[in-house]
C-alpha cells in the first residue's frame, strides 16, 4: 500500500542529496514542537523575559538556528506541511486550517514505520481537524493516558514525560523510536497573571514593535513566557530520560513551534512574528556544533529525520523539502536561499466563512508578501452576528486573531492616541503585495512596496515566488478555479455567521 501511494506523489523539484560519508548507527528521532512561539523567546537567543534552559541545552549540544521559518503561520497547515515534507499549498485539505488530512499523503512517520521504527506522539499531534480516515493521528499512535495537575488553567493536563515513558516502555528495544512531543503551550488561553505567581516583573519585558508597549501588553507577554518555561521544563525531563536510558547521544532531537505567538500581528499572518520560529537540533556527536544564521524552512524536516534513519531518497521523492543533514553534520552549504510560506483559511472569521489567502517568501534581508484578496478583512471581519440574526457588539469579531487581553486592549484603544495606529495596522485593509527589510525592520513596520530603490528586489522577489507556486503546483496560480477549489474544503468546527458583504 505504501508503495502505491508513493509511486502517486511526484517529487515538485530536483534536490541531490550528498550523504555523510560516515558510517553512523540508525538513530532514534525525538521532534518536540510548541504550539504558538515566536522567535527569538527562548534565553539561547538572549531574550530578556523567558528563560529555557532544556531547549538552550539542546542548541548547546548542537545547531542553534537564527533563521528558521515554517510553512504557514498557523496550526494545522504548518504541522501537516512538517509531517509531510510538502508545502501546505500541495497538500489539498490537509493544507488549510481545520479540515480533513487526506490519506493518500505520505508523511515521514508512515515511512519510518514501513522501517521497523516505533512511532507514537504525545499531546498536540496534527491538530485541529479530522484525520479519521488514517486510522491514527498522521504523528503516530497517541500516547496521552497518563494526567498531571497543571501548575496554571491554561496548561494541559497532559503528562508529555509520562506519556514518553510508556511509549518507550511499550516500544520494542531492538527498533529504534521515533517519538513526536506535541507541547499544548503556549497556545491561548494563559491563565492571567500567572506571572505574578512566578515572580517576574513588568520592567522585563522587551515588547516588540508591532504591539504598544504598556503593561497590559507586557503582562500578558509575561503569562505566555510561563507556558513557554513549563513546557522546556518537560523538555528537561525528557532529556533526562534519554540520558538515564543511555539514549541521548543517538537520538536525533528537533525542537521548534509550529507558528508565532498568539498575539496580533504576529500568528495567522505571514509577518515574520508569525512564521519564524525557535529552533535547535542535536544529535550527540554528530552534529557540529555552531550558531548559525542559515535560513531554513520546517518543511526540510521529514527529509533530514529520514535522511538520518537512512531511508533511500527513492522513498521520500514526492517531498519538496531537503535534508539539512549535510549542513549539520559535515558544515556543507544549506543551499537553501529563500523560504516559502502562506495560508488560507484560519478560523471562521468571514462572510461565508471565506479566507484570507497569502502567499510570501523571505530571501536575505527581505519578506515579500502577496495579498491574494485585499478587498477582505485580514484579521476577519470586525462584527458577527449574534444566534438571532442580528450584528453583535461592535468590533467584536477579528477572529483570526485569538482572544487576549493584548486583542481586547487593541479595541478599547482604538480611538486613543497611538492606539489608533496600531488598530488600523493590525485589522485595516492591506495591498496586494507588501515588501518589508527585515534586517531594518524585523516588526515588518514599513512597507517597502512603493519605494522605488526596491524595485529591483520587488521584481526579483515577485518572480521566485511564481516559479515556486508554479513548480509546486499551487492551484491558486495554477488554475483559474483555484479559489473555488481551496474555499471547498470544508472547516471541521463551528462555523459563525456574518452579514453578507455589500
Amino acid at each position: 500500500m505504501l508503495t502505491s501511494i508513493l509511486s502517486c506523489s511526484k517529487p515538485s523539484e530536483e534536490i541531490v542529496i550528498n550523504h555523510p560519508k560516515e558510517v553512523r548507527s540508525t538513530p532514534n528521532i525525538l521532534f518536540v514542537i510548541a504550539d504558538d512561539q515566536s522567535f527569538p523567546h527562548c534565553s539561547a537567543y538572549g531574550n530578556s523575559f523567558v528563560k529555557t534552559p532544556a531547549f538552550d541545552y539542546i542548541a548547546s549540544q548542537g545547531c542553534l538556528f537564527q533563521n528558521a521559518y515554517v510553512t504557514s503561520p498557523g496550526s494545522s497547515p504548518s504541522r501537516a506541511s512538517i509531517l509531510s515534507g510538502m508545502y501546505p499549498w500541495q497538500i489539498k485539505e490537509a493544507g488549510t486550517h481545520c479540515s480533513y488530512f487526506p490519506k493518500d499523503i505520505v508523511c515521514y512517520t508512515d515511512i519510518l514505520t514501513a522501517n521497523g521504527y516505533n512511532v507514537g506522539y504525545t499531546g498536540k499531534g496534527w491538530a485541529p481537524g479530522d484525520c479519521k480516515e488514517r486510522g491514527v493521528n498522521p504523528a503516530g499512535k497517541a500516547f496521552n493516558k497518563k494526567k498531571l495537575t497543571p501548575p496554571y488553567s491554561g496548561i494541559s493536563n497532559i503528562d508529555y514525560v509520562e506519556n514518553f515513558k510508556l511509549f518507550y516502555q511499550d516500544s520494542d528495544k531492538k527498533q529504534p523510536f521515533c517519538f513526536w512531543v506535541g507541547f499544548n503551550e503556549p497556545h491561548r488561553g494563559f491563565e492571567r497573571d500567572s506571572w505574578q505567581k512566578e515572580n517576574k516583573s513588568l520592567s522585563i519585558v522587551s515588547v516588540p514593535g508591532f504591539l504598544p508597549n504598556h503593561d497590559v501588553v507586557k503582562g500578558d507577554l509575561l503569562d505566555y513566557s510561563v507556558e513557554i518555561e513549563y513546557q522546556d521544563a518537560q523538555l528537561q525531563k525528557i532529556i533526562d530520560f534519554l540520558k538515564e536510558k543511555g539514549l541521548f547521544d543517538n537520538t536525533l532531537i528537533i525542537v521548534t513551534a509550529d507558528n508565532g505567538m498568539a498575539f496580533p500581528n504576529a500568528k495567522a499572518t505571514c509577518y515574520d512574528a508569525g512564521v519564524h520560529v525557535p529552533l535547535a537540533i542535536c544529535w550527540g556527536d554528530k552534529i557540529k556544533r555552531k550558531n548559525t544564521s542559515e535560513i531554513v524552512s520546517s518543511v526540510d524536516f521529514a527529509p533530514t529525520m529520514l535522511d538520518a534513519a537512512g531511508i533511500n531518497r527513492s522513498s521520500y521523492g514526492h517531498m519538496s523539502g531537503k535534508s539539512m543533514l549535510p549542513f549539520l553534520m559535515e558544515n556543507k552549504e544549506q543551499k537553501r536561499e529563500a523560504v516559502y510560506f502562506g495560508r488560507e483559511r484560519h478560523s471562521s472569521s468571514r462572510y461565508a466563512n471565506l479566507g484570507y489567502p497569502i502567499r510570501s517568501l523571505r530571501k536575505g534581508n527581505y519578506l515579500y508578501i502577496r495579498n491574494f484578496h485585499p478587498e477582505r478583512w485580514p484579521a476577519g471581519d470586525p462584527t458577527p452576528l449574534d444566534k438571532n440574526n442580528n450584528l453583535a457588539k461592535a468590533h467584536s469579531g477579528y477572529f483570526d486573531i485569538d482572544g487576549s487581553p493584548t486583542k481586547q486592549f487593541f479595541i478599547n484603544n482604538r480611538e486613543n492616541g497611538d492606539g489608533v495606529q496600531y488598530f488600523i495596522r493590525t485589522v485595516g485593509f492591506r495591498p496586494y503585495e507588501e515588501l518589508y527589510n527585515i534586517e531594518n525592520d524585523p516588526c515588518c513596520l514599513d512597507n517597502c512596496i512603493e519605494k522605488p530603490e526596491y524595485k529591483g528586489v520587488l521584481s526579483e522577489l515577485r518572480g521566485r515566488l511564481d516559479q515556486l507556486l508554479y513548480q509546486t503546483n499551487d492551484v491558486r496560480v495554477t488554475s483559474e478555479k483555484g479559489d473555488s477549489i481551496w474555499e471547498s474544503y470544508p472547516r471541521i468546527d463551528s462555523i459563525r455567521n456574518f452579514p453578507p458583504y455589500e
